[in-house]
């Protein structure tokens, strides 16, 4: 059988997966939700959800260092991977062995093509369909607008979500303006957050840690902004918390 990944790479594999590979930690926690979770025989150490799953399987290291090594012991039948989680060298590595599907999301629109592919390829095309049903029921109810907004990803250097960014369109949907224009995940200054001077000032949860610390520190800098530390899987997973994500943006304030 031959699918086609968001890099648009042939994938043939011969029969429906047994062995899967998630190195995302997003997509694991979708695997499991589709039922696929005894499927699963390795994922990273970033595969939180759901709780204690991991435990039950291989690491097989982060999601920027592969060990290659402990990929071979466990001989999958597919592996499923993003191009901004993952390391293009990795990747590269297993695809020259095992058949690697690769995901790229960048708004809500892809990550519905997503689930939609990883149900084709793992045979669960019922369960995804009923997935995006709820996730696109659930987006329909508009978020009244909350005002501009810059959210951050890291701290020490200051790390924030601009433009062409899975987060840029959840803060969309969530009712922020995003002031961050630049593409990508650019680093400012705290000099920039003054002069931007944003209704409000998002710290997620992930991948840096946030703390009411760092929400006191951006308080006594920007005195008139609206200070949160908000839940970063809402914003920046794109698998099956979808489902949860519109909720979650209307109780913010």
């Amino acid at each position: 059988m031959q699918f086609t990944d968001q890099l648009h790479r042939k994938v043939q594999i011969e029969h429906y997966p047994n062995r899967i590979i998630s190195l995302v930690p997003s997509l694991t926690e979708l695997l499991v939700d589709l039922g696929m979770g005894k499927k699963i025989v390795g994922l990273t150490k970033f595969c939180i959800h759901p709780k204690g799953f991991k435990n039950e399987k291989t690491i097989v290291g982060g999601t920027k260092n592969f060990r290659l090594e402990v990929v071979d012991s466990l001989n999958p039948d597919l592996i499923i991977g993003n191009k901004e989680e993952n390391y293009l060298e990795g990747i590269e590595a297993l695809a020259e062995k095992y058949p690697v599907w690769m995901s790229d999301v960048n708004d809500l629109e892809e990550a519905c093509e997503m689930i939609l592919e990883i149900g084709r390829i793992t045979n669960t095309t019922l369960q995804t369909e009923n997935f995006l049903k709820e996730i696109q029921l659930s987006f329909d109810r508009e978020i009244p607008k909350k005002g501009t907004a810059v959210y951050l990803i890291w701290n020490d250097p200051i790390m924030v979500a601009g433009g062409g960014t899975f987060i840029n369109q959840m803060l969309q949907k969530a009712g922020f303006k995003n002031l961050i224009t630049t593409l990508r995940y650019p680093k400012i200054k705290i000099e920039d957050l003054k002069f931007l001077n944003p209704d409000f000032l998002l710290l997620s949860s992930e991948p840096f840690p946030f703390t009411e610390k760092h929400l006191g520190e951006y308080q006594a800098a920007l005195p008139n902004s609206k200070i949160r530390i908000v839940d970063g899987e809402m914003f920046s997973w794109y698998g099956s918390r979808l489902l949860k994500s519109s909720a979650y943006f209307h109780s913010l304030s």
